[in-house]
């Protein structure tokens, strides 16, 4: 666990030093979130192996991310919570989905072994406004009947930074409690009621596995590599249901990504006996007439090599890769509206 931790905090330091000094020059620039940074590292270094072309990406979170393809520092921003069509026109950005995944409940709790506990949105939304704050509360064990739960005080811990995880996840909880939703509500960072705040899926992950009686959410990727202790929970349908790959691919299966400017749409809470109540997307962001064309037309092939080599690399982790159907409406919309200033399209195809 530790050792993920340290080698993850290396390569984000690695990347973002790579904008102090001069990047290699093929290399592709990127900053956000870090919802997805696990299956980008490792379609980083694949890449690099078939085609020598690196990935320079700053993990930062979703709100760091749109800071910088807005400034102009990086080829492409990278979000979990997507941005709204008028502000990517507004901007002149195009957006597209990349992978899908799922937000998990972590705890630490001794004795207590990945989806042992169950929770359900309400619980969960009592929890984080500080309403429920003993880990043997009566609505905890209504929960789990059979689980020796601890009279210990629960530790929540939060995102710091602007984050489409959380995004993502208060979203959830606004839709399971209409307190949360009145009082707190959805945004990508929010005016936390209890708790302390840590920088990233990474820092979640870090105070939760270090501090006992504490609960947080992790994008399930750094759960299951660190290790973490996380929840099952009640979804919409009322099932108890298992983070897998197949219950986020249960929750995207009736998505409509033509509904929405730039494939912006929302799986959590999507109704299915078995599908997963916090499943994400997560989406790139590129300008439609970039400054740099070459170093665009560099990100669009990396990305479709993605598309195309990276759905197994993604199940090993327990990400979803987006459907086939989504895949081309992403790569006809980048021939049409990512062009160079010669009006002609950077994506040539594979």
């Amino acid at each position: 666990m530790r050792h993920f931790l340290r080698t993850t905090a290396i390569a984000v330091a690695f990347a973002s030093g790579a904008f102090v000094t001069a990047a290699v020059a093929a290399d592709i620039s990127g900053a956000g979130a870090t919802f997805p940074y696990p299956i980008y590292a490792k379609w980083a270094d694949a890449y690099k192996k078939e085609t020598g072309i690196g990935l320079n990406y700053q993990s930062i979170g979703s709100g760091g991310g749109i800071k910088q393809i807005k400034a102009k520092t990086v080829t492409f921003g990278a979000s979990d919570a997507p941005m709204k069509g008028e502000d990517l026109d507004a901007n002149g950005l195009a957006q597209f989905p990349m992978v899908m995944g799922g937000i998990v409940p972590v705890v630490n709790l001794e004795g207590i072994e990945p989806g042992q506990l169950v929770l359900d949105g309400a619980t969960l939304a009592d929890i984080f406004a500080g309403k429920i704050a003993n880990w043997n509360d009566a609505a905890i064990q209504k929960l789990n009947p059979d689980a020796k739960l601890p009279d210990m005080a629960i530790a929540v811990v939060h995102r710091s930074d602007g984050s489409g995880t959380t995004f993502n996840f208060s979203t959830f909880l606004a839709e399971t409690s209409a307190e949360w939703k009145e009082k707190v509500g959805v945004n990508t960072a929010l005016e936390w009621p209890v708790g302390i705040g840590a920088k990233g899926n990474e820092g979640v992950a870090n105070n939760v596995a270090q501090t006992q009686g504490a609960i947080g959410y992790v994008e399930y990727a750094y759960a299951k590599q660190n290790k973490l202790t996380y929840t099952d929970l009640i979804n919409k349908d009322g099932q108890k249901v298992e983070p897998t790959a197949a219950s986020f691919s249960a929750a995207a299966a009736n998505a409509d990504w033509s509904s929405q400017p730039g494939y912006g749409v929302i799986l959590a809470n999507q109704p299915g006996a078995e599908s997963w109540p916090m499943t994400a997307a997560t989406w790139i962001l590129v300008y439609k007439q970039p400054d740099d064309a070459t170093a665009t037309a560099e990100a669009l092939k990396f990305f479709a090599w993605a598309y195309e080599k990276g759905g197994d690399m993604a199940a090993e982790l327990d990400y979803v890769p987006m459907p086939e159907s989504v895949v081309k409406s992403v790569e006809q919309m980048w021939a049409k509206d990512i062009v160079g200033s010669d009006g002609q399209p950077l994506y040539k195809g594979m």
